[in-house]
């Protein structure tokens, strides 16, 4: 067998091929973080992409609340012309002679004088001729 011939480092040879072991870790932890930066960098566009869809104030959410907007605000618009119907028929009762006696004599069975009030009942057996269906004051309004 040969002997192999091996030249014998002197101390600060061996401290200079040995790093510092805070040294090394730094080396380490930054030649990671520049073969990995690409990854790091699709792995957090990722979850910025999840969270701008899939978030609280995220694009579902927003469509979320623009379709309760809309719903509300259709809500908003039928009881805007419910009251507009409202006020104007309280408008009608207290200025329209034809509503106020319409009132007095539909709902109240008022009569004026000399009339006479004849009530009867619809014939409900006769399909044929069903009985006509009386409108309420508000709407005999021409």
């Amino acid at each position: 067998m040969k002997k192999r011939h091996t030249k014998r480092r002197s101390t600060k040879e061996r401290e200079a091929a040995t790093p510092n072991p805070r040294e090394s870790f730094t080396k380490q932890l930054g030649s990671f973080l520049r073969r990995n930066m690409n990854w790091f960098l699709v792995a957090g566009f990722a979850l910025l992409l999840l969270q701008d869809i899939f978030g609280t104030h995220g694009v579902l959410a927003m469509h979320r609340s623009q379709v309760e907007a809309r719903k509300i605000q259709e809500e908003i618009n039928q009881l805007d012309k419910e009251n507009q119907a409202l006020q104007n028929h309280v408008k009608d009762l207290k200025t329209d002679p034809a509503t106020i006696e319409c009132i007095a004599r539909e709902d109240m069975g008022l009569a004026r004088p000399g009339e006479y009030i004849f009530k009867t009942q619809p014939r409900s057996s006769d399909p044929t001729h069903p009985a006509p269906q009386q409108q309420p004051c508000s709407a005999q309004k021409p």
